[in-house]
């Protein structure tokens, strides 16, 4: 279970060309924690991923589990297990199989490598599946069996690679639970990569938030949530996206309406943006912005409001059932649901 840590670390695919993946990664994964990467598409999270299991190399820098330089080290010495997307099982063979295939390659003792099996075979539920064929398998299953194969090496640290991205909505809540408690049982150092918020925000002790400028933002899911470092974190992160409005004179008659206060207000403040959270606004009688549209949550519904004079759209969830298109409402941001970024996008206080 080791501490995990990038030392100003370098990582492109063309020593010819200034273009990096990251340039001067810091990073400290802590011992036993489970810290998930989030990002767009093509911002480095499975690169990233893949340096901490050895199979991309590093640029420059240094990787160091328990401050021991691991950069030349293989996969194997690491002593990582890798899970990946695809699952990437043997076909032709059985569950048990493909369970023990690495401890076969490794020379593990058969009575020992039994031992290994039958026991991960029992956490996962797996026990009478075990001489079935992937292709007899649902695609939970074929994930827990990837799993299991991944547990027996009685790994380091484990490495999910979006473990839960060909899983219906159903399967993936399971698997996620699955996957907590397996953690909370092993306690072993886990790094997930998904593009799943929710996975992100249930299952993280912490989470590193990349763009494709590198590393935005990394702390607790409550810090990013209620205390994103910069725009394109509080943008990125929640269920609902947070809606951000420019402080500027197009956006002059919105941000009264919001907050009570203008443009010059803000501006003064060195403000550049305004930012609330959709379960944030208020919503309140009055004429004022044109519902645009209503999406039924059940107990809540996600209010989209059409704003007179800009392009920008406005959501908020809202308990009142009563709400329907064309209805128009007054909205608000109470001050103290307000998040408040300068003019390059960092967090600031008024």
């Amino acid at each position: 279970m080791p501490n995990i840590e990038f030392q100003r670390v370098d990582k492109r695919y063309d020593d010819k060309v200034d273009r990096y993946v990251f340039k001067g990664l810091d990073l400290h994964i802590r011992k036993g924690e489970f810290t998930v990467l989030v990002g767009p598409s093509g911002c480095g999270k499975s690169t990233l991923l893949r340096m901490i299991a050895g199979l991309e190399a590093i640029s420059g820098g240094e990787l160091l589990f328990d401050g021991r330089r691991v950069n030349e080290l293989s996969p194997v010495q690491r002593g990582v297990a890798m899970v990946f997307q695809n699952y990437a099982l043997y076909a032709h063979m059985t569950v048990h199989d493909n369970i023990g295939f690495g401890l076969k390659i490794a020379k593990v003792p058969r009575a020992e490598r039994e031992r290994l099996i039958l026991e991960a075979a029992r956490q996962l539920q797996l026990e009478e599946l075990l001489q079935r064929k992937p292709t007899q398998l649902s695609g939970g299953q074929r994930q827990r069996v990837a799993i299991g194969r991944a547990i027996v090496r009685e790994p380091r640290a484990f490495l999910f690679d979006e473990p839960l991205s060909n899983l219906d909505a159903n399967l993936r809540g399971q698997m996620r639970a699955e996957i907590a408690q397996l953690h909370r049982r092993y306690g072993i150092t886990t790094v997930y990569v998904t593009h799943d918020q929710v996975e992100a925000m249930t299952l993280a002790d912490r989470i590193v938030v990349l763009s494709r400028n590198g590393l935005e933002q990394f702390g607790t899911p409550d810090e990013l949530f209620d205390t994103p470092g910069n725009v394109f974190v509080a943008g990125f992160m929640g269920s609902h996206r947070m809606n951000l409005v420019p402080v500027d004179e197009t956006h002059d008659a919105l941000l009264t309406m919001l907050t009570g206060r203008g443009t010059a207000h803000w501006a003064a403040a060195g403000v550049g943006t305004v930012g609330a959270r959709p379960e944030h606004v208020e919503v309140q009688a009055g004429a004022g912005a044109r519902i645009e549209l209503v999406e039924r949550l059940g107990a809540e519904s996600l209010v989209h409001f059409e704003l007179p004079g800009v392009a920008l759209r406005l959501t908020a969830l809202s308990d009142d059932r009563s709400l329907a298109p064309d209805q128009r409402r007054q909205v608000r941001i109470p001050d103290a649901a307000m998040h408040c970024f300068d003019r390059q996008g960092q967090r600031c206080q008024p």
